[in-house]
């Protein structure tokens, strides 16, 4: 890097401990071609380093500033990047990292000797990590712009190196830009890799890839962005001007823009056209110990937190037995300061709605969810309801909602204790997997009791069913946030009657029905259930689930024990006891509520959606989210 416009650095701040397995899940990376072959987006397996997961949520982009010191004439050192490289392929599963980029000055000197070794160094990582290199002004000895024709660092660096990685794109015609894309947190990104000073026909070249790439998310990197003062808060260069009027502001795919060049780090974040958020970084530790050590900086791309994690750190250093480590080797082991170790809250379909906006599955039939043995299935869009539901509005006092299997399973609506027309009402919220885009929202409590329930008919044939072989039990659940008032043990669903009354013993109250889900105090859910031919309660319990969030609830008995799902994700509490069936006493089966003593004290608070019961156990692909 050029050392004008450089200031000092911020403190190091020391770590006593640091796991070997430090690598955050990161940023995705990218793929699309206005060249020739359009790349493969697929995930890729290391050779050493294990297969990386494409569709996994976590991830990890690995970032590798300039390295110049350790290439730098006859007192060059390759050791540290090589350290690096083999971390990254061996690691390159356990922290699922997709993609390695270089942003600029390889090399001290830009020497045929500097830059054949660099290339040499750079094979540990080939076929293992796909990555990118982009030039800087070190690499190169002239210090025009990337219409500078043929250089050492070209024959080394350019197109030809990165033909075989399956996430290879293309390069703009003068060979010193190259774009990659990449699978990565099940969805398709973009990297681009622009020289140090990228010529009109370069972003002309850069335009076009973007241009191509409409729907992707873009990382954005080069030599020379900003620089920061000793703050952290990092500001344009001339150069990053130029690329924030030309090409970055005006894309509202480029999200996160990364350079090198100057020190300290530093990072801002910038407002584009669209009124969303840039994050502008650089990263640059040469002027650390040791030439920077090979430090390498991870952006942990979280899908399901919306967040970015970064961390930065020597696995040079860190591969050393802390007894070992000189003092400076200590110190610089990882950065923990706010602009090297810092996490960036992106809420990632909000900020690519613009240019990738999430679509919605469509409302699915019923007639395509109700596979064999299905016994009942209910849903609240006005399919099989004797009245239309306006959302907001009250749902009266006996509305049916149909059994849409057309076994009669059909529910009626009543008001529990006198309560009024709030007490149930129409909702168009729903689970994203759901397949009827409608639910019901319930206002039941306590102090005093109120609620409404949707009961079966005295002589359905559901009450009486006894699950000999198995059953599946599933709905969709929402709870209101805040979660006000006492709403403990309140029931989501039930069988009516006393489980005395079927002969059961040994259960926690001869008064609690024969099969229950509720909501404890801690809210974790409760599955209680009094087999037909066992005399025990078996009953599963969940961890707290979440407020203000829609869960997707199954139930699975295969005969033998009971095993509860929720977002498709088995629980731990769930009894080994035997259970066989369901002790159900011909009473109505009941939806939004629970008995205690053969009578109903308050009523479920929050959202239900669509509701089956298949009277066989079936396997997590067949829930009625299949693919959440």
């Amino acid at each position: 890097m050029s050392t004008e416009g450089q200031t000092g650095h911020p403190p190091v701040h020391r770590r006593a401990l640091l796991r070997a397995a430090v690598v955050v899940p990161a940023a995705g990376a990218v793929a699309t071609g206005l060249d020739t072959g359009a790349a493969s987006a697929a995930g890729d397996a290391g050779a050493a380093g294990g297969r990386f997961d494409a569709e996994s949520p976590r991830f990890a982009l690995a970032v590798l500033p300039d390295t110049q010191y350790l290439f730098d004439a006859d007192s060059a050192d390759p050791a540290p990047l090589r350290a690096t490289f083999h971390y990254l392929a061996a690691e390159r599963a356990a922290a699922n990292i997709a993609f390695m980029t270089h942003l600029g000055d390889v090399t001290e000197h830009g020497t045929e000797d500097e830059i054949g070794l660099a290339a040499d160094t750079f094979r540990v990582l080939h076929g293992r990590v796909p990555y990118s290199v982009l030039a800087g002004n070190h690499d190169i000895r002239s210090s025009t712009d990337d219409q500078r024709g043929d250089s050492a660092y070209l024959a080394a660096f350019g197109p030809d190196r990165y033909r075989a990685m399956p996430t290879f794109g293309g390069a703009s015609p003068d060979g010193y830009n190259s774009y990659h894309v990449l699978r990565a947190g099940g969805r398709r990104w973009l990297v681009l890799a622009l020289d140090w000073r990228v010529s009109d026909k370069g972003l002309a070249w850069a335009q076009g890839v973007l241009d191509a790439h409409r729907t992707l998310p873009a990382v954005l990197t080069t030599h020379d962005i900003a620089w920061a003062d000793d703050d952290g808060e990092a500001r344009l260069s001339d150069h990053g001007q130029r690329l924030w009027d030309r090409l970055i502001k005006g894309n509202d795919q480029i999200f996160l823009a990364l350079g090198g060049h100057y020190w300290p780090p530093g990072r801002t974040v910038l407002t584009n056209d669209a009124g969303n958020d840039v994050h502008v970084h650089i990263t640059n530790y040469q002027d650390r110990y040791y030439g920077g050590a090979g430090m390498i900086r991870t952006y942990g791309f979280d899908l399901v937190r919306k967040v970015i994690d970064v961390e930065t750190f020597s696995p040079w250093f860190l591969a050393r037995d802390p007894e070992q480590r000189s003092p400076l080797a200590a110190e610089t082991v990882e950065l923990t300061g706010p602009a090297d170790r810092f996490t960036l809250p992106v809420d990632f379909d909000a900020r690519f709605a613009g240019f990738a906006p999430v679509t919605p599955p469509a409302p699915r039939p019923a007639r395509s969810v109700m596979p064999r043995g299905t016994l009942a299935y209910w849903r609240f869009d006005g399919s099989g309801t004797d009245a239309a539901g306006t959302p907001g509005a009250a749902v009266a006092d006996g509305t049916v909602v149909r059994d849409l299997t057309g076994n009669g399973n059909d529910l009626t609506v009543r008001r529990l204790h006198s309560s009024g027309p709030d007490a149930l009402t129409w909702s168009a919220d729903h689970h994203r997997g759901q397949p009827a885009h409608a639910s019901l929202r319930f206002d039941g409590g306590k102090s005093p009791d109120r609620g409404a329930d949707l009961t079966t008919a005295a002589r359905a044939a559901l009450n009486s069913e006894k699950f000999l072989k198995g059953y599946t039990i599933e709905t969709f659940v929402r709870l209101p946030e805040p979660f006000e008032g006492d709403h403990s043990w309140m029931g989501i669903l039930s069988w009516e009657g006393r489980n005395a009354e079927a002969g059961k013993t040994t259960g926690w109250s001869p008064l609690e029905p024969t099969c229950s889900l509720n909501l404890s105090p801690e809210r974790f859910l409760q599955f209680v259930v009094y087999p037909h031919r066992q005399d025990a309660d078996p009953t599963s319990w969940s961890h707290a689930v979440p407020v203000g969030r829609w869960m997707h609830i199954a139930v699975v008995n295969d005969g033998r024990r009971t095993v509860m799902y929720v977002d498709g994700s088995r629980i731990a509490r769930n009894p080994a006891q035997a259970s066989t069936g369901i002790a159900t006493l011909g009473k109505p089966f009941v939806l939004g509520g629970t008995q205690f003593d053969g009578a109903f004290g308050q009523g479920f608070y929050g959202w239900i959606g669509d509701t089956r019961i298949v009277g066989r156990p079936l396997p997590v692909q067949e829930f009625l989210t299949p693919s959440d």
